[in-house]
């Protein structure tokens, strides 16, 4: 019988992430769990080492060429079919134990949700004296109290390691979009927010997401690594959406957005510059000899105050 929840784990030649990934899946309370270990064009060998040593049950599979994120996060889906639920776990971000038996809590008692995400922390690492070490935290998203899709509209605040999902879903909307090579998560939550909820659990941080801001290479995180590329992706899946609602509505409404957005720019910039002129006449009426020394200066080339 497969297991009502499969972990899915995306990993390419970082075994000391994926070590330690194994290991935080292992100490989560909630036991019906499948591990899938995605292994997307990295040395297999190695992978399959640290599988060994994990002294768990894991199903390890390799992404078909040229891979990616998205190629692997479809082929980790594609492998949970029978799962009631399915989870991102990248292989460098981690949980509290008790983040499945929330999640899986929340979604029984919640049948009209199709996922929950939780609280989350950024652990901030470093390297030091050859290993990850976890510096400072900060919440990611403080206040957070829902899962709003006018807040998604926005920007992303569901990263994959908070979020548990039904599986069920990506047979009605689809899966990862492979055009992608970043923010795969957010646009699939676009998506999936267009037609359903999403729970969220409020309170102490039940999902750590690791950042290295100062990593290179395979230890670098996505989001900076790759920044451009999140840059260039936002505006795809931006632009795309925009042509389909102006093909099905017309140009009308986003012309209309378009110049109220110009017109209010403009307006800050205005009251921006009276603000400035007003600041300055006050200083001059308070200031009259201290006004007048800097204008002297400026006219002698000197560096007068601004």
């Amino acid at each position: 019988m497969p297991p009502r929840v499969t972990v899915i784990v995306r990993t390419k030649n970082r075994p000391e992430f994926l070590t330690r990934s194994l290991a935080d899946i292992s100490a989560q309370t909630f036991r019906d769990v499948g591990i899938v270990v995605v292994n997307d064009g990295g040395d297999r060998d190695v992978a399959e080492q640290v599988v060994s040593a994990s002294g768990i049950d894991v199903r390890m599979i390799d992404t078909t060429a040229p891979g990616g994120r998205c190629v692997a996060a479809n082929t980790g889906v594609a492998a949970a079919d029978g799962s009631e639920f399915v989870v991102l776990h990248d292989d460098d971000d981690l949980w509290d134990p008790r983040f499945l038996e929330r999640t899986v809590a929340w979604l029984d008692a919640h049948p009209e949700d199709v996922g929950v995400a939780v609280a989350t922390a950024i652990a901030y690492e470093q390297r030091i004296d050859g290993a990850w070490v976890e510096t400072s935290r900060v919440p990611f998203w403080e206040g957070m109290t829902r899962v709003s899709l006018t807040d998604m509209l926005d920007r992303n605040r569901v990263v994959p390691i908070s979020l548990l999902y039904r599986r069920r879903v990506h047979d009605e909307v689809g899966g990862y979009d492979e055009r992608l090579g970043t923010v795969e998560d957010w646009e699939f939550l676009l998506r999936v927010l267009g037609r359903h909820s999403v729970g969220f659990i409020p309170g102490e941080p039940l999902a750590i997401w690791t950042q290295r801001p100062s990593a290179t290479g395979v230890a670098s995180n996505s989001m900076f690594a790759l920044e451009d590329r999140h840059a260039e992706d936002d505006a795809l899946v931006r632009d795309r959406e925009l042509a389909a609602w102006t093909s099905a509505n017309g140009m009308g409404l986003p012309l209309y957005l378009a110049g109220m957005e110009r017109r209010l720019a403009d307006h800050v910039d205005a009251s921006a510059d009276r603000l400035r002129a007003q600041i300055r006449a006050d200083i001059d009426s308070h200031q009259p000899i201290a006004s007048r020394l800097r204008r002297l200066r400026r006219r002698l080339g000197g560096r007068g105050d601004s």
